[in-house]
């Protein structure tokens, strides 16, 4: 179902400001303002009867030091520096390849 011209609704949102930038930045490549792209995404949910793409949790991800406690940070290094002295070592080319292949990135 259509709506007339100029009859709009009005949506208000919160968004960290770097997230607003970077998504402004891709969308100005493309010539789309953001109030398109946000009646795309909506117009995609009404065809789709849900989110338009998959929400799942990755299956393993890295640790992100932000999400750890002061306790368990040093808990981090202490494995680290257990894995040093018994020789547990890779290059920096090897994690490269593994954190690639682990986690896409």
């Amino acid at each position: 179902m259509l709506k007339a011209a100029g009859r709009t609704a009005t949506i208000y949102t919160r968004v960290a400001p770097e997230t607003k930038a970077q998504a402004e930045a891709v969308l100005s490549q493309l010539g789309i303002p953001m109030s398109n792209a946000v009646d795309m995404f909506l117009r995609q949910i009404i065809l789709q009867r849900g989110i338009p793409f998959d929400m799942k949790l990755p299956a393993r991800r890295p640790v992100a030091i932000h999400d750890l406690t002061p306790a368990q940070f040093d808990a981090e290094i202490q494995k680290g520096m257990d894995d040093i002295a018994a020789g547990r070592v890779k290059s920096a080319d090897e994690v490269e390849q593994e954190m690639r292949r682990l986690y896409g990135i």
